[in-house]
This record gives structure tokens, C-alpha cells and sequence, in this order.
């Protein structure tokens, strides 16, 4: 088990001023059953009211309203979380049972239809068809394909862009962390196996002092239901560990972007993004 602190600072920076933003942010953990929030906060700038609540996939999430001028809107969100792995139990779960069992759960449903993003290129189709024939435990299946993807494609920023769909970056063979999750879902869903796409934070350093603070980002692994939910991060064809931290869980990415709004003013706005982590125990 790992304690780690998190701090993501993010927002705009405007070419002129903004009369009014409209905004939601999902930045800040939940506990669960592997992880355990200590404290969370999240402060802005221009200062203002915040609604706070949980949203269908059970992200945490803060809507707010900037109705003063500004030239630039700024969030940082804190956050020290207790952290324990979550290693791939196996199971004796069936194809047969997967049939039987994921048409019955509204959160296995709705995760097996291919979206915008996830929807797979034909070659992505024939590998995950094949993977799938060769194994008996959708639950194997499914890790082997999520390696088989993280195996083929090249982690590198600047290929590809916030709005690249998973077809997309299998052709150019390389792309982020959320085009490698877009891939796996949509090779695990072309199988018939339920899978999610969630956000987070990965501590970057393995081996990090107690107290070593690094530069780190925002990541992004799947799940799949395999007679239980199962995580694993295919960037780095890694299970999920104690340097995960979970945010949020979605289809794809857009169900959990951190920073998602609108603004009445000039065209043009510069992103900022830092993010911080500290391994406290």
C-alpha cells in the first residue's frame, strides 16, 4: 500500500476577456474498495459557488459558474489518497457465463456498445476475434488482447490530439494513454466483453522516495467484466497497482474529461496543465 498526494493544477488562459464560463471539473478521487481518500479539495479561481455531486458513472464531480470578467480561469485540485493493488484474481468464469450474465447488469450493457471514440479500426477487429478464439476465460482473453495492444502501439505525445478516435491512432501505431485505453475498449467490446474506459493518476516513479515529489499527468487504463470487474493499464501492460490512483469511469474519454466547459468571449485560449505527485508513505 502506497499514500500518495496528488496535486493537478489545469484552466484556460484567454486572449481577452470572458463575460461568463459554464464548467464542470472531475478531478478529485472517490474511495473504493482499493483506495481510500484521506481529504480532497478543490479550489478556483475567480473564486465562486460550487455544486458538488455524483454523477451516473459515480465520478465526483464540481459545476460552477464564472458570471464576472475574466482573463483566465484556474483549478487545483488536491487530493491524499491510501492506495492498495489490485491484482487479476482468476475465475473459472465461461464465455457461456458472459452471455448468460453481462445482458442482466445495466453497467455491463451499456459497456458493451462501441462509441465515436472506441469504435475499432478492421485489423483491430480480426486481432481481438482471433485472441478471443484462442482462449476458453473471457477473463484471459481480454488481458491478452489489452497486451496486445499496449505491445503494438507506440506510447508518444503529439501524434494524435484530445479528439482522436481509436481507429486513428491504431493507423499511425502510436498515441497516449487515452488512445491506448480507445483501442482496448473497442477490441474488447468487438468480443462481446463488457469494458470501460477510467481516469486517473499513475505515480511515474516505481521506486520514489517517501516525500520525493514528481511531475506526473492525467492517465487512463480499462476494465473489463470478466464475472467481476477487472482493471489493467495496456499503456504499460501493467495490472493495477498501488501507484493508480482512480478518478473516474466512463465509456470513453468524454464521460471524464477533468475539464469540460463553456465561455462567452474571443475564440482562442491556452490550456494549462500540471500535475504533481508525492509518495507520503
Amino acid at each position: 500500500m502506497k499514500r500518495l498526494r496528488i496535486e493537478h493544477q489545469t484552466g484556460f488562459t484567454y486572449q481577452g476577456d470572458v463575460s461568463a464560463s459554464y464548467n464542470e471539473a472531475r478531478m478529485l478521487p472517490n474511495s473504493t474498495e482499493n483506495q481510500f481518500v484521506l481529504n480532497a479539495s478543490l479550489d478556483i479561481e475567480p473564486s465562486t459557488s460550487v455544486n458538488q455531486y455524483v454523477d451516473y458513472f459515480g465520478t465526483r464531480v464540481a459545476a460552477f459558474d464564472v458570471l464576472n470578467t475574466h482573463e483566465k480561469l484556474m483549478l487545483t485540485a488536491r487530493s491524499l489518497v491510501e492506495v492498495r493493488p489490485r491484482p487479476i484474481e482468476p475465475t473459472d468464469f465461461t464465455w457461456a457465463d458472459l452471455s448468460r450474465e453481462a445482458p442482466l447488469l445495466i453497467e455491463t450493457v451499456e459497456q458493451l456498445g462501441q462509441t465515436g471514440r472506441t469504435k475499432p479500426h478492421a485489423e483491430i477487429l480480426e486481432l481481438a476475434r482471433r485472441i478471443a478464439a484462442e482462449h476458453t476465460n473471457p477473463g484471459l482473453a481480454a488481458r491478452a488482447i489489452a497486451e496486445a495492444v499496449g505491445d503494438a502501439v507506440e506510447y508518444m505525445h503529439g501524434i494524435t490530439g484530445v479528439h482522436s478516435t481509436a481507429a486513428e491512432a491504431w493507423e499511425e501505431r502510436k498515441g497516449v494513454c487515452q488512445d491506448i485505453a480507445h483501442i482496448t475498449l473497442g477490441a474488447l467490446r468487438a468480443v462481446a466483453i463488457p469494458a470501460r474506459y477510467v481516469s486517473g493518476y499513475l505515480h511515474p516513479k516505481a521506486d520514489a522516495e517517501v516525500g520525493e515529489a514528481v511531475e506526473g499527468e492525467s492517465h487512463a487504463w480499462v476494465e473489463w467484466f470478466a464475472g467481476e470487474w477487472q482493471g489493467f493499464d495496456p499503456t504499460n501492460n501493467i495490472e493495477i497497482g498501488d501507484r493508480h490512483v482512480l478518478v473516474g469511469r466512463g465509456r470513453d474519454y468524454n464521460d471524464v474529461p477533468p475539464l469540460r466547459g463553456v465561455y462567452a468571449g474571443p475564440h482562442k485560449s491556452h490550456l494549462h496543465v500540471k500535475v504533481t505527485i508525492t509518495r507520503e508513505a
